[in-house]
Formats: structure tokens, C-alpha cells, sequence
């Protein structure tokens, strides 16, 4: 049965509204007063007299109601009128546009550093695969180490070390393409060491294809081979990379802060924290229309990749049945965790010493001390209990939620856009005014919108599956919906699914330590490592250990998932290229 647009297009505007409405709602959620916030946004100084707030009310219209506010809103904006800011006074479209194209040249230049580092994640894969060699086990501990590192952290680093002590490139500022660069990195690099595992992950099913081997057979070169395994592969990540490509965009908050860029993203933190409604509602709005054309173009794209395949059903299933991968790494990965984390239990997180104040490394403190003289292992070790459990959690419910909603596309496909479309702080601030704020805030936040990926995923995966020329066989034999969903459709779609959360475990653990680093979460004296490095962070260039051992264990807990990752299999054996084919599948 087609999907029909106007119903899409229907679902798509409620969603947008049902946002725009909790948006709108935001002040009064927060059960603040409205008036004082702007107050203080405006001038922190000035004396919230009663008379002073009363004008700001009837200034703003705040005595209407949020209703009245944002009906006017939406009929300004069908005049191409987005409002004036609560705060400056100025337009707010143009400001929004502006913002909008710099984000936007950032996220191409960030988008390009982030295929060059998938293209390098999965460069031996396609070697081996090309010449026709055996496909082994993938560690992926690099990518891991690089994906699991929080943006923040590398953009900082990036701007003290090579902008500051070494003057390579400019570190602050929006001027020209120099100031591109360190940015562009910060936000590239874990973008497409994820990526790059995602491909990898589908690249040995490619090569494993008939076409594969008789290309091989007939002496076709091994670049013509891995070009077209790289086409057979990419049209299944293709709405993952459209959910990249509005992460970059408007999830840069950090990023934009550090290196002081004019963005979309630092935009709406701003106007999200001085709750200047307008400039709010105009900045999610742009990201929604964004979302909604990257997720257009990336299926239209995939459509376009893949031909006529999915309508006469002849492609072959890229996820066949497969040992699971034997290493000793992710025995090594976790039980360097489990020492880190047992030996910050047996120290006390809380006691001072002040004559102790940035102790570099010793015996007696293994991660050296922080700013108050407290022992940086104990704290790393007591905020494990919390972040890597809040983690787990948020991860197995993204698994459950993502799947599925995934498998009932024409119901998730416009919801993946919107929620994909809200920034991690913007949640983060509107469960804050709805459940209020403590330590399980951010977990809340990111659970709402960490499914859309794994949606994504399993909505591209289980498209190309029910074209699969086995699937038409065994339908053909009989079987029913039930039948072909819990014996084909699953065992084929899950396993991937289940691999891709597990290397966003580590994404995961960094939006909460994100949403901890930018003070949305847990707070002082607690040891939660997102607070942990924001503390610390001012002191970087002088106590590096402060902030570095607490970044070791994320990049730990990455490297654990992608190596843990290869062990989600199917129950048959795979064999790969020439020396050992895939054989047919049995239905049960």
C-alpha cells in the first residue's frame, strides 16, 4: 500500500505545531515568571520591582496568556514576520538566517572531515574485501576512542593547543575560512569515526554478494569492486547521514560556545535560557524545515541509489547469518574500566585538601587532584556508578523504542525528523520544565530523542530486506506476515540495530555528560563526569589530568562497545568471498 503524501505531510505539520506549542509553553512550564527572566536577560543589575515587572508584562502581552502569544507568532509568521526579540528588541528573522548560514557552512566543512574519517575507519575493510582476502575480526578500537571523545573536550583542546600555544590556526571567531578548521575537526571527527563503523559494519555482507564474487572471477579491478560495494552499502546509512547532517547544525552548541561562533545552535541556547520565545520558536523552526528537507533529499537519494531492486525484489540481504567475532579486546577494554572504577570506590570523592590543589599524578593520587585538592579517580570512579547506568538504561530503551517505531515507518518517519530536529540542550530545558531538575534530567532528555537513529536505521534496513529475493521465495511458499517478520524480518534487522546502539553507548554517556557539562543536570559536589569536566575544564591547560582522565574512561567505555559490538550476531555461520560463500538460508 503507497504512503500517501497528504497524510504525511498532515502528521508532519502536527508534530511541528505539538512542538512549537511546548516551545510556547516553555515560561510557564518552568513555573518561573516570565518577565523576571527576560528582566535579568536583559540587565542583570536592574531591581525586579513589581512595577518594573508589571511593564515588562504588558510590554511583552505576557498578561494573555502563552496561547494568545504564540497564535500571534504563527500569524506574523505567515506574513514572513517572525517577531522581535524579548531581549534586544531586533528582528528576529534575519538574525535567525544569519545564524542559520553559518551553521550551515560549518556543518558542510564538518560533514566533509566526517566522510574522510569514515572513508579511513573502513579503508582496510574495503582492502581486504577488494583483493578478494578473508574479512576478520574488525576491533575498531581507534574509531571507538575517537567517537567516544566528547566535542567539547576536542574542541577545547584543539583551541588551547594548536590555536593558542601554537598559533597554527585561529581559535575564537567568525572571520573567514582559517576559523573554519578547528571547529570543523571538533565536529567531524567523532561524527565519521561513527559513520565509518556503521559502513564497516555492512561492507563484509557486500562483498559477500554473487555479484561480488563474479566480478572477482572475471578479473574486474579491486577499486571498480569496492566502489560498488561502497553503492551497495551506503543507501542503508543514508537517513543516518541526514540525521548527521541537522545534528551538526543545530546539537554544535558546545562546540559554537568554545570557538565563539555566531551559529544556529549557540543561538537557541541563548534565546532557550533568556527564554526569548520568539527567537526560540524561529531558530526550532528552522531546524525542523532542515530536518524534514535533509530526511527528503536522504531517501529520495537512497531511492535513486538503489533502482528498481526494491520494487522487483532482487536484492540480496546484506546481514546473513555470522559467528560471533572471537576477540580478547573487549575482555581487555572492560576490565581496564572495571580496575578504573573498583579503585575510585575505595576513595572518599568529597574530602578536601586544599594544600593538595592540582597535584599532577602519583602514588598517592593515580589521576592527580582538582581545583579544591578532592582525588580525580575517586570522582571518576563514584560518577561511573551514575553515568555508566543512566547510559545502559537510556541505551536499551533507545533499542527497544527505535525498533519499534522502526518498523512501522509511515508512522515514525516524520516523527524521526522533528525529534532529530531538537537539540539535546533544548530538551534537556524542556523536561526541566516539565519533571524539574535533578540527576535524572538529562537521561530523560536524551531518551527522548536518542530512538530516532536506531528508527532510522531499522526503517532503511527493513526496507531493503523485503526486497530481498529470499524473502520473495519464502512468500511464495506460503508464509504468512507473521511468519516472515519474526523468522526473516527481525533476525536480519535486529542484530545491525543492536550493534549501531551499541556504538552510540558511548554518544550516549557523552549527551549526558553534555547536558551535565552545560549545567542541565546533576550538580555540585556530585561526581557526575559531565560536571566533572566542566569543573576542571577552566583549569585544562595547567591540571590537563583533571580533565583527560575523565575523557580516558569515555574513550574506555567506547572502545568496550565497539568491540563488544562484534558479538551481536546471527546464529549461522557467514563466510566471506571466494573462499567461503554464503550459503541459503532455511526457513525454519
Amino acid at each position: 500500500m503507497p504512503r500517501l503524501p497528504g497524510v504525511t505531510v498532515l502528521w508532519r505539520a502536527a508534530l511541528t505545531g505539538a512542538l512549537l506549542c511546548a516551545i510556547g509553553l516553555l515560561p510557564w512550564l518552568s513555573r518561573t515568571d516570565p518577565a523576571l527572566t527576560v528582566l535579568k536577560a536583559r540587565s542583570a543589575e536592574r531591581d525586579p520591582a513589581p512595577e518594573v515587572l508589571a511593564a515588562v508584562r504588558e510590554q511583552l502581552g505576557l498578561d494573555a496568556g502563552p496561547l494568545p502569544l504564540l497564535g500571534r507568532w504563527l500569524g506574523g509568521l505567515a506574513r514572513g514576520d517572525a517577531g522581535e526579540s524579548w531581549i534586544s528588541g531586533s528582528a528576529v528573522l534575519p538574525g535567525v538566517v544569519q545564524a542559520l548560514g553559518v551553521s550551515l557552512l560549518l556543518m558542510t566543512v564538518a560533514m566533509a572531515v566526517a566522510l574522510a574519517t569514515a572513508g579511513a575507519v573502513c579503508a582496510r575493510t574495503l582492502w581486504l574485501g577488494a583483493g578478494g582476502r578473508a574479512l576478520g575480526t574488525r576491533s575498531g578500537g581507534a574509531a571507538a576512542m575517537i567517537a567516544s571523545l566528547p566535542e567539547f573536550l576536542t574542541a577545547s583542546v584543539l583551541a588551547t593547543v594548536v590555536g593558542v600555544q601554537l598559533g597554527w590556526l585561529p581559535a575564537l571567531g567568525w572571520y573567514g575560512p582559517p576559523w573554519l578548521i578547528l571547529p570543523a575537526l571538533a565536529l567531524g571527527l567523532p561524527a565519521g569515526a561513527l559513520l565509518g563503523r556503521m559502513l564497516d559494519d555492512s561492507l563484509p555482507g557486500a562483498f559477500a554478494e554473487p555479484w561480488a564474487l563474479a566480478a572477482t572471477a572475471r578479473g574486474i579491478t579491486g577499486r571498480s569492486i569496492a566502489r560498488q560495494a561502497l553503492r551497495r552499502c551506503f543507501p542503508g546509512l543514508l537517513p543516518n547521514l541526514g540525521l548527521f547532517v541537522v545534528g551538526l547544525t543545530g546539537g554544535s552548541v558546545a562546540v559554537e560556545q568554545i570557538f565563539d561562533i555566531p551559529g544556529l545552535g549557540r543561538l537557541t541556547l541563548q534565546a532557550a535560557i533568556a527564554q526569548d520565545l520568539p527567537v526560540l520558536q524561529a531558530g526550532t523552526l528552522a531546524l525542523l524545515l532542515l530536518a524534514a528537507l535533509a530526511g527528503g533529499l536522504a531517501r529520495g537519494l537512497a531511492q535513486l541509489m538503489l533502482g528498481p531492486v526494491l520494487r522487483d525484489g532482487a536484492l540480496q540481504s546484506l546481514h546473513r547469518p555470522s559467528p560471533p567475532a572471537r576477540s580478547v579486546l573487549p575482555l581487555v577494554y572492560g576490565g581496564a574500566l572495571l580496575a578504573v572504577v573498583c579503585a575510585g570506590l575505595t576513595r572518599d570523592p568529597l574530602v578536601l585538601d586544599t594544600a593538595a590543589r592540582l597535584r599532577a599524578p602519583s602514588w598517592a593520587h593515580p589521576f592527580g587532584t582538582d581545583a579544591l585538592g578532592r582525588d580525580v579517580l575517586a570522582r571518576v570512579g563514584h560518577g561511573a556508578l551514575t553515568t555508566l547506568a543512566l547510559a545502559l538504561a537510556v541505551s536499551v530503551a533507545a533499542l527497544l523504542i527505535g525498533v519499534a517505531l522502526g518498523l512501522v515507518p509511515r508512522v515514525s518517519g516524520a516523527a524521526v525528523d522533528t525529534v532529530n530536529a531538537i537539540p539535546p540542550v533544548l530538551a534537556g530545558l524542556l523536561v526541566v520544565g516539565v519533571a524539574g531538575s535533578g540527576p535524572y534530567t538529562p537521561a530523560l532528555a536524551v531518551a527522548a530523542v536518542a530512538w530516532a537513529p536506531l528508527a532510522a536505521h531499522t526503517s532503511a534496513l527493513l526496507r531493503q530486506e523485503r526486497a530481498t529475493t529470499h524473502l520473495t521465495a519464502t512468500r511464495a511458499l506460503g508464509a504468512g506476515p507473521f511468519h516472515l517478520l519474526r523468522y526473516e524480518l527481525l533476525p536480519a534487522v535486529v542484530p545491525p540495530v543492536a550493534r549501531h546502539a551499541l556504538l552510540r553507548l558511548p554518544a550516549v554517556a557523552l549527551a549526558l555528560a553534555s547536558l551535565g557539562f552545560l549545567g542541565l543536570g546533576a550538580q555540585p559536589p556530585s561526581p557526575e563526569w559531565g560536571l566533572l569536566m566542566a569543573e576542571n575544564l577552566p583549569y585544562a591547560e595547567r591540571a590537563p589530568w583533571s580533565v583527560l582522565a575523565p575523557a580516558t574512561v569515555l574513550a574506555l567505555l567506547g572502545a568496550l562497545a565497539v568491540s563488544a559490538s562484534g558479538g551481536v550476531r546471527l546464529r549461522k555461520p557467514v563466510r566471506v568471498r571466494g573462499l567461503a560463500t554464503a550459503g541459503p538460508r532455511q526457513a525454519p
